[in-house]
C-alpha cells in the first residue's frame, strides 16, 4: 500500500494571486488610430470565448470599452524579455496614478519591446508576429468587476493563427508537445515542463500519435 504524506498548509496573504496563469499580448486600437499593446496575465477560455481581466486604468481598458476588436496573442518562452520591455510601458499620458512607481508613457509599445505588427484578417488591430499563437476578437461584453478596479471583458474568437510547427500536420489542431505558453508564475516567467499526460477526451494524443508514427 502506498502511504501518501501530507504536508502542513501555512494561512498565507500573499500580494498578488498569479498562481501560474499564460502571458498574453492585447493590441487594441487608440482613440487616433494608432494601436496600443500591453502584456497581461488574466485570460481564460470557454469554447469561442475569451475572458480577459484588466486594470481599469489602463489604455487598453479604455479603448475596448470603445472600440471593441481586440488581438490576444500569446507569446512562448523564448519571448519572456519581450514581455518584460513591455511591462513598465503605458499607452496613457499623464500617466495613472494607479500605475505602480517607474510606470512611463510610450506610444510606441511595438517598437519599444522590439516587436513586429503584422496585420489581421478580421479586426483592425495587428497581431504580434513573433507570437506563436494569435487570437483575433471582438469584445461582446465590458464591464468593472465587483470592486470596480478592474474591467472584466467577453471577447468572441473570430480568427485563430498558429505557426506551422505547433500544428498537428493534416489537422486544425494545436500539438501540445510542441506549443508552449509563457506562463506569469508568481510575478516570474516560466514555460511548461515536460508532458505528464493528457485527458481522455484529448484529440491530440491520438492525431499527434498517428503522425509521428
Amino acid at each position: 500500500m502506498t502511504s501518501t504524506t501530507h504536508l502542513p498548509h501555512l494561512t498565507v496573504e500573499p500580494s498578488i494571486l498569479y498562481f501560474g496563469t499564460p502571458v498574453a499580448l492585447l493590441s487594441t486600437e487608440n482613440a487616433d488610430g494608432t494601436f496600443n499593446l500591453a502584456p497581461m496575465s488574466s485570460a481564460w477560455a470557454l469554447g469561442r470565448t475569451v475572458v480577459l481581466g484588466l486594470g481599469a486604468d489602463g489604455q487598453s481598458a479604455r479603448n475596448l470599452a470603445a472600440r471593441p476588436d481586440v488581438v490576444v496573442s500569446l507569446p512562448g518562452p523564448g519571448q519572456w524579455e519581450a514581455v518584460e520591455r513591455l511591462a513598465p510601458l503605458t499607452g496613457r499620458d499623464p500617466v495613472p496614478a494607479s500605475k505602480p512607481r517607474g510606470c512611463r508613457y510610450e506610444p510606441d509599445k511595438f517598437g519599444a519591446a522590439g516587436l513586429t505588427p503584422q496585420p489581421s484578417v478580421a479586426v483592425r488591430p495587428p497581431r504580434v508576429a513573433e507570437c506563436p499563437l494569435q487570437l483575433e476578437a471582438r469584445a461582446v461584453d465590458v464591464r468593472p468587476d465587483a470592486g470596480g478596479a478592474f474591467l472584466i471583458v467577453e471577447t468572441s474568437v473570430l480568427e485563430v493563427h498558429a505557426t506551422a510547427d505547433i500544428v498537428v500536420p493534416g489537422t486544425d489542431h494545436i500539438d501540445p508537445v510542441a506549443w508552449s505558453p509563457l506562463v506569469y508564475n508568481f510575478r516570474h516567467y516560466f514555460g511548461l515542463g515536460p508532458q505528464l499526460g493528457h485527458t481522455y477526451r484529448s484529440e491530440t494524443a491520438r492525431s499527434a500519435a498517428a503522425v509521428r508514427g
